[in-house]
Protein backbone atom coordinates (compact mmCIF):
# COMPACT_ATOMS: atom_id res chain seq x y z
CA UNK A 1 0.00 0.00 0.00
CA UNK A 2 1.57 3.31 -1.08
CA UNK A 3 2.21 6.14 1.34
CA UNK A 4 -0.52 8.40 -0.09
CA UNK A 5 -3.20 5.73 0.32
CA UNK A 6 -2.12 5.06 3.88
CA UNK A 7 -2.22 8.77 4.68
CA UNK A 8 -5.74 9.06 3.24
CA UNK A 9 -6.88 6.11 5.37
CA UNK A 10 -5.42 7.69 8.51
CA UNK A 11 -7.23 10.95 7.73
CA UNK A 12 -10.39 8.91 7.09
CA UNK A 13 -10.05 7.46 10.62
CA UNK A 14 -10.26 10.97 12.03
CA UNK A 15 -13.26 11.72 9.82
CA UNK A 16 -14.96 8.55 11.07
CA UNK A 17 -14.49 9.63 14.70
CA UNK A 18 -16.08 13.00 13.96
CA UNK A 19 -18.99 11.48 12.04
CA UNK A 20 -19.72 8.98 14.82
CA UNK A 21 -19.71 11.72 17.44
CA UNK A 22 -22.39 13.46 15.33
CA UNK A 23 -24.33 10.23 14.66
CA UNK A 24 -24.73 9.63 18.40
CA UNK A 25 -27.08 12.63 18.46
CA UNK A 26 -29.49 11.06 15.95
CA UNK A 27 -30.60 7.66 17.34
CA UNK A 28 -33.86 7.76 15.37
CA UNK A 29 -31.88 7.93 12.14
CA UNK A 30 -29.68 5.00 13.19
CA UNK A 31 -32.74 2.99 14.26
CA UNK A 32 -34.57 3.48 10.98
CA UNK A 33 -31.84 3.38 8.37
CA UNK A 34 -29.18 1.16 9.95
CA UNK A 35 -30.54 -1.09 12.70
CA UNK A 36 -33.83 -1.77 10.87
CA UNK A 37 -32.38 -1.30 7.40
CA UNK A 38 -28.83 -1.94 6.24
CA UNK A 39 -27.90 -4.06 9.25
CA UNK A 40 -30.78 -6.50 8.77
CA UNK A 41 -29.44 -7.36 5.31
CA UNK A 42 -25.76 -7.48 6.35
CA UNK A 43 -26.35 -9.64 9.43
CA UNK A 44 -28.48 -12.18 7.57
CA UNK A 45 -25.95 -12.33 4.76
CA UNK A 46 -23.13 -13.11 7.21
CA UNK A 47 -25.18 -15.68 9.11
CA UNK A 48 -26.04 -17.42 5.84
CA UNK A 49 -22.35 -17.35 4.89
CA UNK A 50 -20.93 -18.65 8.18
CA UNK A 51 -23.79 -20.10 10.24
CA UNK A 52 -23.76 -23.53 8.59
CA UNK A 53 -20.05 -24.09 9.33
CA UNK A 54 -19.78 -26.25 12.50
CA UNK A 55 -16.84 -24.35 14.01
CA UNK A 56 -16.25 -20.67 14.72
CA UNK A 57 -14.86 -19.04 11.59
CA UNK A 58 -14.40 -15.80 13.52
CA UNK A 59 -12.21 -17.48 16.14
CA UNK A 60 -10.04 -18.95 13.37
CA UNK A 61 -9.74 -15.52 11.73
CA UNK A 62 -8.77 -13.96 15.07
CA UNK A 63 -6.11 -16.64 15.53
CA UNK A 64 -4.66 -16.02 12.08
CA UNK A 65 -4.79 -12.26 12.63
CA UNK A 66 -2.95 -12.57 15.96
CA UNK A 67 -0.23 -14.69 14.32
CA UNK A 68 0.10 -12.18 11.47
CA UNK A 69 0.32 -9.20 13.85
CA UNK A 70 3.00 -10.86 15.96
CA UNK A 71 4.98 -11.74 12.83
CA UNK A 72 4.54 -8.24 11.39
CA UNK A 73 5.71 -6.59 14.61
CA UNK A 74 8.77 -8.85 14.70
CA UNK A 75 9.68 -8.30 11.06
CA UNK A 76 9.10 -4.54 11.29
CA UNK A 77 10.54 -3.99 14.75
CA UNK A 78 13.51 -1.96 13.46
CA UNK A 79 11.21 0.36 11.46
CA UNK A 80 9.84 1.77 14.71
CA UNK A 81 13.13 3.65 15.12
CA UNK A 82 14.36 3.96 11.52
CA UNK A 83 11.11 4.93 9.80
CA UNK A 84 8.64 5.81 12.53
CA UNK A 85 6.26 7.79 10.31
CA UNK A 86 5.90 4.96 7.79
CA UNK A 87 5.36 2.48 10.64
CA UNK A 88 2.66 4.67 12.20
CA UNK A 89 0.97 5.09 8.81
CA UNK A 90 0.79 1.31 8.46
CA UNK A 91 -0.80 0.97 11.89
CA UNK A 92 -3.15 3.91 11.40
CA UNK A 93 -4.33 2.72 7.97
CA UNK A 94 -5.05 -0.76 9.32
CA UNK A 95 -6.96 0.63 12.29
CA UNK A 96 -8.98 2.86 9.95
CA UNK A 97 -10.09 -0.11 7.83
CA UNK A 98 -10.95 -2.23 10.88
CA UNK A 99 -12.81 0.63 12.56
CA UNK A 100 -14.89 1.19 9.44
CA UNK A 101 -15.70 -2.52 9.07
CA UNK A 102 -16.50 -2.86 12.78
CA UNK A 103 -19.09 -0.10 12.63
CA UNK A 104 -20.56 -0.92 9.23
CA UNK A 105 -21.02 -4.60 10.06
CA UNK A 106 -22.40 -4.17 13.58
CA UNK A 107 -21.31 -1.37 15.92
CA UNK A 108 -23.58 1.41 14.64
CA UNK A 109 -26.19 -0.46 16.70
CA UNK A 110 -24.62 1.13 19.77
CA UNK A 111 -26.19 4.42 18.71
CA UNK A 112 -29.75 3.25 18.02
CA UNK A 113 -32.79 4.24 20.09
CA UNK A 114 -32.80 2.93 23.68
CA UNK A 115 -34.99 -0.16 23.83
CA UNK A 116 -37.51 1.31 26.26
CA UNK A 117 -38.30 4.02 23.69
CA UNK A 118 -38.74 1.63 20.77
CA UNK A 119 -41.01 -0.56 22.96
CA UNK A 120 -42.83 2.45 24.47
CA UNK A 121 -41.88 1.49 28.03
CA UNK A 122 -40.87 3.58 31.03
CA UNK A 123 -37.18 3.61 31.94
CA UNK A 124 -37.74 3.73 35.69
CA UNK A 125 -39.80 1.95 38.34
CA UNK A 126 -40.66 2.16 42.01
CA UNK A 127 -39.47 -0.24 44.68
CA UNK A 128 -43.12 -1.18 45.22
CA UNK A 129 -43.49 -2.14 41.54
CA UNK A 130 -40.22 -4.08 41.68
CA UNK A 131 -41.29 -6.09 44.74
CA UNK A 132 -44.71 -6.79 43.25
CA UNK A 133 -43.18 -8.07 40.01
CA UNK A 134 -40.51 -10.09 41.85
CA UNK A 135 -43.20 -11.83 43.93
CA UNK A 136 -44.93 -12.89 40.70
CA UNK A 137 -41.62 -13.99 39.20
CA UNK A 138 -40.80 -16.07 42.29
CA UNK A 139 -44.18 -17.78 42.13
CA UNK A 140 -43.70 -18.57 38.43
CA UNK A 141 -40.10 -19.74 38.87
CA UNK A 142 -41.07 -21.95 41.80
CA UNK A 143 -43.97 -23.45 39.86
CA UNK A 144 -41.77 -24.37 36.89
CA UNK A 145 -39.10 -25.68 39.24
CA UNK A 146 -41.67 -27.88 41.04
CA UNK A 147 -42.95 -29.14 37.70
CA UNK A 148 -39.46 -30.16 36.63
CA UNK A 149 -38.47 -31.74 39.93
CA UNK A 150 -41.78 -33.30 40.92
CA UNK A 151 -42.30 -30.93 43.85
CA UNK A 152 -38.85 -31.52 45.37
CA UNK A 153 -38.10 -27.86 46.02
CA UNK A 154 -34.55 -28.46 47.30
CA UNK A 155 -33.16 -30.08 44.12
CA UNK A 156 -31.31 -28.06 41.50
CA UNK A 157 -32.39 -28.43 37.88
CA UNK A 158 -30.13 -30.33 35.49
CA UNK A 159 -30.92 -29.78 31.82
CA UNK A 160 -31.21 -33.10 29.90
CA UNK A 161 -29.76 -31.65 26.68
CA UNK A 162 -26.34 -31.37 25.16
CA UNK A 163 -25.11 -27.84 24.61
CA UNK A 164 -25.44 -28.28 20.85
CA UNK A 165 -29.09 -29.30 21.30
CA UNK A 166 -29.68 -26.20 23.40
CA UNK A 167 -28.21 -23.95 20.74
CA UNK A 168 -30.42 -25.59 18.12
CA UNK A 169 -33.52 -24.75 20.17
CA UNK A 170 -32.99 -21.03 20.78
CA UNK A 171 -34.70 -20.00 17.52
CA UNK A 172 -38.03 -21.42 18.79
CA UNK A 173 -38.41 -18.76 21.49
CA UNK A 174 -37.60 -16.00 19.06
CA UNK A 175 -40.15 -17.41 16.63
CA UNK A 176 -42.85 -17.08 19.30
CA UNK A 177 -41.82 -13.46 19.91
CA UNK A 178 -42.32 -12.60 16.23
CA UNK A 179 -46.11 -12.71 16.68
CA UNK A 180 -45.72 -9.44 18.62
CA UNK A 181 -42.34 -8.22 17.35
CA UNK A 182 -41.76 -9.39 13.74
CA UNK A 183 -38.28 -7.86 13.70
CA UNK A 184 -37.13 -10.44 16.28
CA UNK A 185 -37.31 -13.30 13.80
CA UNK A 186 -34.04 -15.19 14.20
CA UNK A 187 -33.12 -16.91 10.96
CA UNK A 188 -30.69 -18.24 10.02
CA UNK A 189 -29.01 -19.03 13.32
CA UNK A 190 -25.28 -18.78 13.84
CA UNK A 191 -24.47 -19.68 17.43
CA UNK A 192 -21.18 -21.49 17.98
CA UNK A 193 -19.17 -22.87 20.87
CA UNK A 194 -16.06 -20.74 21.01
CA UNK A 195 -12.66 -22.27 20.29
CA UNK A 196 -11.36 -19.96 23.02
CA UNK A 197 -13.87 -21.04 25.66
CA UNK A 198 -11.40 -21.44 28.52
CA UNK A 199 -9.59 -18.12 27.89
CA UNK A 200 -12.99 -16.42 27.61
CA UNK A 201 -14.04 -17.70 31.03
CA UNK A 202 -10.72 -16.70 32.60
CA UNK A 203 -11.31 -13.21 31.18
CA UNK A 204 -14.73 -13.19 32.86
CA UNK A 205 -16.90 -13.54 29.74
CA UNK A 206 -19.44 -16.27 28.99
CA UNK A 207 -19.69 -15.39 25.31
CA UNK A 208 -19.33 -12.70 22.68
CA UNK A 209 -20.47 -11.67 19.23
CA UNK A 210 -17.89 -11.57 16.45
CA UNK A 211 -18.81 -8.37 14.57
CA UNK A 212 -16.87 -9.39 11.45
CA UNK A 213 -18.67 -12.72 10.90
CA UNK A 214 -21.85 -12.17 12.96
CA UNK A 215 -21.29 -15.48 14.78
CA UNK A 216 -22.50 -15.69 18.37
CA UNK A 217 -19.88 -17.37 20.54
CA UNK A 218 -20.67 -19.14 23.81
CA UNK A 219 -18.03 -20.63 26.10
CA UNK A 220 -18.50 -24.40 25.86
CA UNK A 221 -17.43 -24.99 29.48
CA UNK A 222 -20.20 -22.80 30.86
CA UNK A 223 -22.65 -24.69 33.14
CA UNK A 224 -25.47 -26.17 31.06
CA UNK A 225 -28.05 -24.34 33.19
CA UNK A 226 -26.71 -21.02 31.82
CA UNK A 227 -26.53 -22.12 28.19
CA UNK A 228 -30.13 -21.23 27.12
CA UNK A 229 -30.05 -17.62 28.35
CA UNK A 230 -26.44 -17.02 27.29
CA UNK A 231 -27.14 -18.34 23.78
CA UNK A 232 -30.34 -16.27 23.57
CA UNK A 233 -28.34 -13.24 24.74
CA UNK A 234 -25.82 -13.65 21.91
CA UNK A 235 -28.66 -14.10 19.41
CA UNK A 236 -30.08 -10.76 20.63
CA UNK A 237 -26.73 -9.16 19.79
CA UNK A 238 -26.96 -10.68 16.32
CA UNK A 239 -30.38 -9.10 15.90
CA UNK A 240 -28.80 -5.71 16.49
CA UNK A 241 -29.16 -5.13 20.23
CA UNK A 242 -25.64 -4.03 21.05
CA UNK A 243 -26.20 -2.90 24.64
CA UNK A 244 -25.53 -5.67 27.15
CA UNK A 245 -28.57 -4.82 29.28
CA UNK A 246 -30.89 -4.81 26.27
CA UNK A 247 -29.48 -8.13 25.03
CA UNK A 248 -30.09 -9.56 28.51
CA UNK A 249 -33.72 -8.42 28.40
CA UNK A 250 -34.35 -9.73 24.87
CA UNK A 251 -32.50 -12.97 25.70
CA UNK A 252 -34.62 -13.56 28.80
CA UNK A 253 -37.82 -12.99 26.80
CA UNK A 254 -36.68 -15.45 24.12
CA UNK A 255 -35.97 -18.11 26.76
CA UNK A 256 -39.27 -17.50 28.59
CA UNK A 257 -41.29 -17.68 25.35
CA UNK A 258 -39.68 -20.94 24.29
CA UNK A 259 -42.08 -23.89 24.45
CA UNK A 260 -39.38 -25.98 26.11
CA UNK A 261 -39.91 -25.93 29.88
CA UNK A 262 -36.17 -26.05 30.63
CA UNK A 263 -35.69 -22.90 28.60
CA UNK A 264 -38.57 -21.30 30.49
CA UNK A 265 -36.94 -22.23 33.79
CA UNK A 266 -33.62 -20.77 32.70
CA UNK A 267 -35.34 -17.58 31.48
CA UNK A 268 -37.52 -17.04 34.55
CA UNK A 269 -34.71 -17.64 37.04
CA UNK A 270 -32.32 -15.49 34.99
CA UNK A 271 -34.75 -12.56 35.24
CA UNK A 272 -35.41 -13.34 38.90
CA UNK A 273 -31.74 -13.09 39.79
CA UNK A 274 -31.59 -9.58 38.35
CA UNK A 275 -34.65 -8.54 40.33
CA UNK A 276 -33.34 -10.03 43.58
CA UNK A 277 -30.01 -8.24 43.13
CA UNK A 278 -31.81 -4.93 42.59
CA UNK A 279 -33.98 -5.42 45.68
CA UNK A 280 -30.85 -6.16 47.71
CA UNK A 281 -29.34 -2.85 46.53
CA UNK A 282 -32.50 -0.90 47.42
CA UNK A 283 -33.64 -2.49 50.68
CA UNK A 284 -31.85 -5.38 52.41
CA UNK A 285 -34.76 -5.95 54.81
CA UNK A 286 -37.16 -6.59 51.93
CA UNK A 287 -34.53 -8.81 50.31
CA UNK A 288 -34.11 -10.90 53.47
CA UNK A 289 -37.87 -11.42 53.55
CA UNK A 290 -38.42 -12.16 49.87
CA UNK A 291 -35.46 -14.51 49.33
CA UNK A 292 -37.07 -17.02 51.73
CA UNK A 293 -39.89 -17.51 49.21
CA UNK A 294 -37.52 -18.84 46.52
CA UNK A 295 -37.24 -22.64 46.21
CA UNK A 296 -33.90 -23.78 47.57
CA UNK A 297 -33.31 -25.75 44.38
CA UNK A 298 -33.27 -22.47 42.45
CA UNK A 299 -30.75 -21.08 44.93
CA UNK A 300 -28.63 -24.18 44.27
CA UNK A 301 -28.64 -23.40 40.54
CA UNK A 302 -27.46 -19.87 41.39
CA UNK A 303 -24.76 -21.32 43.63
CA UNK A 304 -23.70 -23.69 40.84
CA UNK A 305 -23.02 -20.72 38.57
CA UNK A 306 -21.35 -18.72 41.32
CA UNK A 307 -19.03 -21.60 42.21
CA UNK A 308 -18.16 -22.03 38.54
CA UNK A 309 -16.97 -18.44 38.27
CA UNK A 310 -15.11 -18.68 41.57
CA UNK A 311 -13.20 -21.68 40.21
CA UNK A 312 -11.93 -19.52 37.34
CA UNK A 313 -11.30 -16.35 39.33
CA UNK A 314 -7.83 -14.91 38.71
CA UNK A 315 -5.93 -11.63 39.24
CA UNK A 316 -6.15 -10.66 35.54
CA UNK A 317 -9.95 -10.93 35.18
CA UNK A 318 -10.76 -7.53 36.80
CA UNK A 319 -8.54 -5.80 34.23
CA UNK A 320 -10.43 -7.39 31.34
CA UNK A 321 -13.73 -6.44 33.00
CA UNK A 322 -12.55 -2.84 33.45
CA UNK A 323 -11.37 -2.68 29.83
CA UNK A 324 -14.71 -3.97 28.54
CA UNK A 325 -16.56 -1.60 30.85
CA UNK A 326 -14.56 1.31 29.40
CA UNK A 327 -15.27 0.03 25.88
CA UNK A 328 -19.01 0.02 26.54
CA UNK A 329 -18.94 3.53 27.98
CA UNK A 330 -16.97 4.74 24.95
CA UNK A 331 -19.67 3.22 22.72
CA UNK A 332 -22.68 5.07 24.07
CA UNK A 333 -23.38 2.70 26.99
CA UNK A 334 -23.06 5.15 29.88
CA UNK A 335 -23.80 2.50 32.51
CA UNK A 336 -21.05 0.19 31.30
CA UNK A 337 -21.33 -3.33 32.66
CA UNK A 338 -23.08 -2.21 35.86
CA UNK A 339 -26.45 -1.42 34.30
CA UNK A 340 -28.59 -4.10 35.90
CA UNK A 341 -31.30 -1.65 36.99
CA UNK A 342 -32.14 -0.91 33.34
CA UNK A 343 -32.70 -4.63 32.67
CA UNK A 344 -35.03 -4.71 35.66
CA UNK A 345 -36.81 -1.57 34.45
CA UNK A 346 -37.48 -3.22 31.09
CA UNK A 347 -38.74 -6.40 32.77
CA UNK A 348 -40.96 -4.65 35.33
CA UNK A 349 -42.55 -2.30 32.81
CA UNK A 350 -42.86 -4.87 30.01
CA UNK A 351 -44.80 -7.27 32.25
CA UNK A 352 -46.87 -4.56 33.95
CA UNK A 353 -49.94 -5.47 31.88
CA UNK A 354 -48.87 -8.95 30.76
CA UNK A 355 -49.01 -12.37 32.39
CA UNK A 356 -45.76 -14.18 33.06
Amino acid sequence: MCKHVRLILVIFLGIQLILISILKKFPEFVEQFYSNGIYVFLSKMMRYAFGWIPFSVGDVLYTLAAIYIIRWLFVNRKRIYKDTISWLLDVGATLSILYFAFHLLWAYNYYRLPLHKSLNLEADYTTEALVKFTDKLIAKSNAVHDQLNGGEDSLRIVLPYSKTEIQNRIKDGYQKLTTTYPHLKYHPKSIKKSIFSTPLIYMGFSGYLNPFTNEGQVASILPTYKFPTTSCHEAAHQLGYAAENEANFIGSLAAIHNDDIYFKYSGYTFALRYCLAEIFKRDTEIYDRIITKVNFGIIKNYQEVQNFWLDYANPVEPYFAKTFDSFLKANNQSGGMESYSYVVALLVNYYENKTL
